[in-house]
């Protein structure tokens, strides 16, 4: 058998393989305890130190606006470029729009989310005072915001216990079977709020963004120092898999 196949063959006994485990896997998911797991994460979490403190409700509005599809460093450089000239509505609708476009022209996509801005900031004066509503409803009725602005404006800016799913947040419990890969957005905020009450829902927020960032990375993650690792589906399938090559 030459090189190329003996990778087919690999390839090919790696596909039988992984279909095997992923039925394996998927009867195991719904049989598996959500609740323990969801108790070691919050023990695992809780590791890690945390400064609660609220945010400027506009502020953090308009930060999470323009951190959208960007990097935080790009999106935290333009909020800063904005409220060193801007920091109310009022203040914001009087710059020019090719005024707000420069300022806010690291975050990327800048011409669009300065459109968002201007609007949210129109709605906000209009409908509520000049004042960031403090409901999920009346957020999302602003122009630009979604479920996870709405939320992240909700945790870090009011205080109020809700789980904000980011893409890290979004990620984890999947990987760890918490919720189904495929579920969607608001079902994984939905499945974790109804085992996660209070103010741990906070530390679940900012626990596994810091998570993700530092060990399970969308790629590459540090599996092996992992202490979630256990009722890592990712874990197992990618274990599974140097198994088949080694006794290839």
């Amino acid at each position: 058998m030459d090189i190329c196949d003996n990778k087919r063959f690999i390839n090919n006994h790696c596909r039988i393989v992984m279909n095997e485990h992923n039925l394996n896997t998927s009867i195991k998911f719904f049989n598996m305890d959500k609740e323990k797991v969801v108790k070691e994460l919050l023990r695992v979490l809780k590791n890690y130190s945390f400064t609660f403190r609220k945010e400027n409700n506009f502020r953090l509005l308009i930060t999470t606006i323009l951190s959208q599809r960007t990097r935080d460093e790009n999106s935290i450089k333009a909020a800063k470029n904005l409220f060193s000239v801007a920091a109310t509505p009022q203040q914001i609708l009087k710059l020019k729009q090719n005024h707000l476009e420069r300022l806010i022209r690291s975050s990327g996509f800048y011409k669009e989310k300065a459109k968002k801005i201007r609007k949210t900031c129109e709605i906000l004066i209009k409908d509520f005072k000049g004042k960031v509503p403090r409901t999920r409803e009346e957020l999302l009725k602003l122009y630009g915001v979604g479920y996870k602005t709405a939320d992240i404006v909700l945790s870090y800016g009011f205080g109020i216990p809700t789980i904000a799913v980011d893409t890290h947040v979004n990620r984890i419990p999947k990987r760890i079977g918490i919720v189904d890969e495929k579920a969607t957005v608001e079902k994984v905020k939905q499945t974790l709020e109804k085992y996660i009450k209070g103010k741990d829902r906070l530390i679940v927020n900012r626990g596994l963004i810091l998570f993700g960032r530092e060990i399970c990375r969308p790629i590459n993650p540090k599996c092996n120092i992992c202490p979630m690792k256990k009722y890592c589906k990712y874990y197992k399938s990618v274990e599974l898999i140097s198994k088949v090559i080694k006794n290839a």
